[in-house]
């Protein structure tokens, strides 16, 4: 029988395919290691080489006269790397940390689902006295290490919505900036929000040789590597620290605000809202609770009620009014109107006041009746084709003020109040409307609303005789001494205008019938207008708006009470202390002073 020939030459190439097919599995297995796939790199690395990151000193806060409003702390976040944690007692650790076993769990889990190999925060924001304790016991365990960063401090708790907090990057906001990593903190508020990224600086580097110890060794390549961070510029605001201060003692136990402006540059000198908090509180571990505590606080202390606060400007309003019809030329300063006090119709006076009245005795007795019919001659005169013509008229020289919108400045979400068009008349009347169906905008109430901020710049205006620079908080950043310059406005008013009306708020204050002429301030002339805005949930507000001196004014202010009644009430006497406080450097009428401070939430 003869057997079949093999063809033994044919199995060459079969082994021949494997080895080659085995060694080009292997070459790209190696690749994606080695190129593609870095976390079997990161795992070696992370057994030799710590990779720290040194965070970089947040920029420092002044205020105008290199007083220190915020600076840092140093604390220690914890931080572990998962898969060098083992063989870990967990009970001994836990009480080195003072947390319980679940709390343990639950943190190592969250590290394990961020990255087995890439250091990450077991705890943050650990104390310089906790620090002590545990770090001299740390390289007991494993794949713990602690990273040095800073936390914000206010040596002084005032302006907290002014300067805003910091915390924890979120998600969206990583994926917006890839600056920031797990664990980061921003600005999350205020100044600390809006010049985030010139008060935040860049970050550094440190490798670090460890041993299985969990024990530095030495540099890795004696530091080659190695980048230094560089600190955050530091800000100086336009700010007063101590008219702030001033301004929420005196608003403390009340509910509202105080805006002060230098109207020549436009810089806030005092932004007060009340109720406050101490932004020390929302700091560190403690601000998420704090924050939610404060959140759910029935008198909402986070509201910054000086930028987002609405309110009928009410008298205050009139200066506008009677600057606009000056404008439009249906008046002059000596166009007289009659006035029968409460008996006037159809917008009655609140006094009997002299009459007939011309603009200095109508600012100066705050006399409804004059503001209306010189409201409705502009709506009448024949300069214009028609109401609406002249309505519109009306609405770019209100609204030439900074009324009707948001601040574009540094100044963020600002409300932009309510100055209705004349679209938004027809809308609702159906086309049909005249000056009698609008009349109660010619006293500041109806549709209008304005917040403080808005306010104390129409004040700044009129005390600059027909112009304002934006309102803002920064003054200058970094080393430069040089102002930061936003823009500046010019209103639609001429000049010459602008004399007649600051005589009459003159003569609010100095006349014998001046309605905030008990706050008048000796020796500095205040001009300035009270007003009660109308409130449909209950008593009116106090609400006043001033600047002084007379001449070259060196503060404007705006000082809005809720439910405190007339403005001569208490927004002139807050307003008028806080005028005497600046331009003096102190209160010469500890009478009014005490009276102020002792008003209490019940008393309004």
């Amino acid at each position: 029988m003869i057997k079949n020939k093999i063809n033994y030459s044919q199995r060459k190439y079969v082994i021949g395919s494997i080895f080659v097919l085995t060694a080009l599995i292997l070459l790209i297995k190696l690749f994606i290691i080695q190129i593609v796939d870095d976390s079997y790199k990161q795992s070696s690395e992370s057994n030799t080489l710590r990779y720290v990151t040194l965070y970089p000193s947040r920029g420092k806060i002044y205020d105008r006269n290199g007083k220190l409003l915020v600076y840092n702390d140093a604390v220690y976040d914890l931080m572990i790397i998962p898969r060098q944690a083992k063989d870990i007692d967990t009970a001994s650790f836990c009480k080195l940390l003072n947390i319980t076993n679940e709390t343990y769990n639950n943190y190592l889990k969250k590290a394990k689902k961020y990255s087995m190999v890439t250091p990450s925060i077991f705890i943050s924001q650990i104390t310089k006295e906790e620090y002590g304790r545990v770090a001299e016991m740390l390289y007991h365990y494993p794949g713990f290490y602690f990273q040095t960063r800073s936390i914000r401090h206010y040596p002084q708790p005032i302006a907290a919505h002014t300067l805003g907090s910091i915390g924890e990057v979120t998600k969206s906001e990583m994926a917006r900036d890839d600056y920031y990593k797990l664990g980061d903190y921003i600005g999350k508020s205020g100044i600390e929000k809006y010049y985030e990224n010139e008060l935040r600086g860049k970050k550094g580097i440190k490798i670090t040789v460890v041993d299985v110890h969990n024990r530095e060794k030495e540099r890795y390549m004696n530091g080659v590597f190695d980048t230094l961070p560089q600190p955050g510029s530091d800000i100086t605001l336009g700010l007063d620290a101590d008219l702030q201060t001033y301004g929420e003692e005196l608003m403390a136990g009340k509910t509202g605000s105080i805006v002060a402006i230098e109207p020549s540059t436009g810089q806030i000198l005092a932004m007060v809202s009340s109720p406050s908090y101490d932004p020390n509180e929302l700091v560190g571990r403690k601000r998420g609770t704090r924050y939610n505590d404060l959140l759910n606080d029935p008198y909402k202390p986070l509201i910054n009620r000086a930028i987002s606060g609405t309110y009928p400007p009410g008298s205050t309003f009139k200066m506008i009014n009677g600057l606009v019809c000056l404008q439009s030329g249906a008046i002059n300063v000596n166009t007289a109107y009659p006035c029968s006090g409460p008996s006037s119709s159809p917008i009655k006076c609140t006094h009997y006041h002299s009459s007939p009245v011309r603009l200095y005795d109508a600012i100066e007795n705050s006399c409804n009746p004059y503001f209306w019919l010189a409201f409705q001659d502009m709506m009448n005169s024949r300069r214009f084709k028609n109401q609406k013509e002249a309505y519109q008229f009306w609405y770019d020289n209100v609204t030439s003020f900074g009324l009707g919108r948001s601040v574009e400045s540094d100044i963020p979400y600002t409300a932009s109040g309510k100055i209705p068009t004349k679209d938004y008349y027809d809308k609702i009347y159906r086309g049909v409307w005249n000056a009698m169906t609008i009349r109660s905008l010619s006293i500041g109430q109806g549709e209008i609303l304005v917040t403080p901020l808005q306010l104390a710049n129409v004040a700044a205006a009129i005390g600059n005789e027909g112009f304002f620079i934006e309102p803002h908080y920064v003054r200058s950043i970094g080393k430069t001494t040089d102002s930061v310059v936003f823009e500046k406005h010019i209103i639609n008013i001429d000049k010459k205008h602008f004399k007649a009306v600051k005589k009459g708020m003159q003569s609010v204050f100095e006349g014998e019938h001046g309605t905030a002429r008990m706050s008048a301030i000796p020796g500095i002339t205040v001009c300035g207008k009270t007003g009660t805005a109308e409130n449909p949930h209950g008593k009116d507000h106090s609400i006043l708006m001033a600047f002084a001196p007379v001449d070259n004014p060196q503060i404007a202010i705006a000082v809005v009470v809720e439910n405190a009644g007339f403005g001569s009430t208490w927004a002139a006497p807050i307003a008028s202390l806080m005028i005497e406080k600046y331009i003096k450097g102190e209160i010469t009428r500890p009478d009014l002073e005490q009276k102020v401070l002792t008003l209490n939430e019940d008393e309004q």
